[in-house]
């Protein structure tokens, strides 16, 4: 049988929201041309604060996965969950195919871009909760095993972590062609940073995930405080052979950020679940898709309409600029942007609105 669900953790849902804050703070600055250096991803090798934020909303959805499904144990429901998380997965990836047909007229792009951020969060979670079902420990821990040494050997044989002439751009160069991120069309070349190849690296991280979180389940933190270390040491070990490379989620960073997130987990659940301290980002982390999805329409809405350039270029840079400087108008529009976005919802917490995707 299905056993009741397990009860949410404030820890998870807290950090959630501070990765997702995290990612709205970075993504909407006042203007591109003044942000701050650790708000910024890396250009290619190396990682920033910033290039850690994806990577740990990907190894949260793994410990949700494993607090929200440890107790299927039949085979009905284990086919029940199945098809309900491959049918989330699929509205997760619909959803970002929506949201970047928004930005096309927003912004008059001229292709259309088919991979992103939710999509990528969508295969990753419904290759993960199949994993979760059907897989042992051991069986995650050769599938991370596989991704990551796999992934390795193929960069490896093909051009290493070379801008554009690595393997995973030139798979997106050939299957999206202008729909990738980033192509020119005179060379031929181009990369998306949430590309085919380099999602299954971020696989691995979401499988981590799953195992930070049976122990989270099953043991507390020492477990996962222990296993970060090791995860930090292996991942700057490992960057001396292949860089750290968020572009490419090489399995240097893979391990690196993996061990930042567990840190990050025991140091929120020793806070919020064992000290009862006020879990501050878990509103925005109970709706994180919504928060993120909302967000990104309403700059799409913003900017077509030019609202943004008036609202900073007319009210804060002229504010702030002169005292603080150009960087710092930017990140207070950044700033003013994540406020409304986490008081809209701290509001649909306090009416118990939670909209799943």
């Amino acid at each position: 049988m299905n056993a009741a669900r397990a009860p949410r953790l404030a820890s998870v849902d807290a950090l959630r929201g501070c990765a997702v804050a995290a990612m709205l703070l970075v993504n909407y600055p006042g203007e591109w041309g003044h942000v701050y250096a650790p708000l910024r991803h890396s250009e290619w090798n190396g990682c920033t604060p910033t290039d850690l934020i994806f990577p740990t909303f990907l190894f949260l959805v793994g410990v949700s996965i494993a607090l929200s499904m440890a107790r299927i144990v039949d085979a009905a429901a284990r086919r029940d969950a199945l098809g309900t998380s491959w049918l989330r997965a699929l509205r997760l990836i619909l959803l970002g195919g929506v949201l970047h047909g928004l930005a096309m007229w927003a912004y008059d792009t001229p292709h259309f871009r088919v991979w992103g951020v939710l999509q990528r969060i969508g295969l990753c979670f419904g290759v993960a909760a199949s994993a979760m079902l059907y897989l042992r420990a051991r069986g995650q821990w050769i599938a991370i095993a596989l991704l990551l040494f796999g992934y390795w050997a193929l960069l490896e044989m093909t051009g290493g972590t070379v801008p554009l002439d690595n393997i995973a751009s030139r798979i997106d160069s050939w299957m999206l062609g202008p729909h990738a991120y980033r192509f020119d069309a005179a060379s031929g070349r181009g990369h998306d940073p949430e590309g085919l190849s380099s999602t299954l690296p971020a696989i691995a991280t979401t499988l981590i995930g799953i195992r930070a979180g049976a122990w989270l389940r099953g043991h507390g933190t020492s477990p996962l405080l222990l296993a970060g270390g090791v995860a930090l040491s292996i991942g700057w070990l490992w960057s001396f052979v292949v860089p750290w490379n968020k572009n490419l989620w090489t399995p240097s960073f893979v391990a690196w950020s993996a061990g930042w997130a567990m840190l990050l987990l025991v140091l929120c659940h020793r806070l919020f679940d064992v000290r009862g301290w006020p879990p501050f980002g878990r509103s925005m982390g109970i709706n994180a898709i919504v928060a993120y999805a909302g967000s990104w329409a309403m700059a799409c809405l913003l900017e077509r309409s030019t609202l943004s350039s008036a609202l900073y270029r007319g009210l804060l840079q002229p504010a702030i600029a002169p005292v603080w400087g150009d960087k710092a108008a930017s990140l207070a529009f950044a700033l003013a942007y994540v406020g409304f976005w986490c008081l809209l919802m701290w509001a649909m917490q306090r009416k118990g609105w939670r909209i799943v995707i």
